[in-house]
């Protein structure tokens, strides 16, 4: 095959290429509220559901407490809710912005775009017991030296007293490789014993095979993966009939375009 004729093969290629790719990265849309990223929460732990916190098994919005040995601390109905909790809370990253000061999370929500994203961002939103997300609240997370006994076989730990938590070991390397994230994506300030308490963590506990299929599933709604989890193939994303018609209309043009080539070569 003469040069040339490579060359046009391989322009075709790249442009086809260039297309697909555009298609792909164009369509993602992170999203834009807390109540969107709420719903497509739902559609990312479909597969998996259970709580982060506990394990426990749930359906729609509703904590099989039995799944997991669950014993409600003081709020039985709450206990047997879904709620989404934030991580990283809502409280420690509106905290370090102007907007919390003159109107609280509502203010931020609503006027400080960066905030909003942040609020909004899928790596950092988990499935959760209602108690567990109230009784956490906006504490941190720590070492503490106290027996797992409050949720019954749920070994989640919170010292009120001391306004810090303690998630389970199968989750503490999750945790801090969300932090990691947040703190890295938000530009958000973090306490030298605390980072070194996350980094721990993250070296302590490697990431899980869930949580790669996770960071994976969530990387296709937000366009971009939690690097401290590991790398993502946004290729590997669908998006419907719209990228099959471009696949199609692709295959179509690279079927005409060596359809020229090789007249062009008999011709000759």
């Amino acid at each position: 095959m003469s040069t040339p004729t490579a060359k046009k093969i391989l322009s075709l290629l790249s442009g086809i290429a260039l297309a697909v790719a555009g298609a792909f990265f164009s369509d993602i849309r992170p999203p834009g509220t807390f109540g969107a990223a709420k719903k497509l929460a739902q559609e990312i732990h479909a597969d998996d559901p259970l709580t982060f916190y506990c394990g426990c098994r749930y359906r729609d919005n509703r904590i099989d407490l039995a799944s997991c040995g669950y014993r409600p601390r003081q709020n039985p109905q709450r206990a047997g809710r879904l709620e989404w909790e934030h991580v990283v809370p809502a409280w420690v990253i509106g905290h370090q912005r102007q907007c919390w000061k003159t109107g609280g999370r509502d203010n931020c929500s609503a006027n400080d775009p960066v905030f909003a994203r942040a609020e909004a961002d899928l790596h950092n939103l988990v499935p959760e017991i209602g108690e567990v997300n109230g009784d956490r609240s906006n504490f941190g997370f720590a070492m503490l030296d106290k027996a797992p006994d409050q949720y019954g076989q749920c070994r989640m730990v919170v010292d009120f007293q001391a306004r810090k938590a303690m998630p389970r070991e199968e989750v503490r390397g999750a945790v801090a490789r969300t932090y990691l994230y947040m703190h890295d994506r938000y530009k958000l300030r973090m306490a030298k014993q605390d980072r070194q308490l996350y980094e721990a963590w993250n070296r302590q506990y490697p990431v899980t095979e869930q949580e790669r299929r996770r960071n994976q599933k969530v990387a296709c709604q937000m366009g971009w993966g939690n690097p401290y989890v590991g790398e993502v193939a946004l290729w590997r994303c669908g998006f419907g009939g719209a990228m099959t018609g471009l696949l199609d209309t692709a295959r179509g043009l690279l079927r005409q375009g060596l359809d020229d080539t090789l007249s062009e070569l008999l011709t000759r």
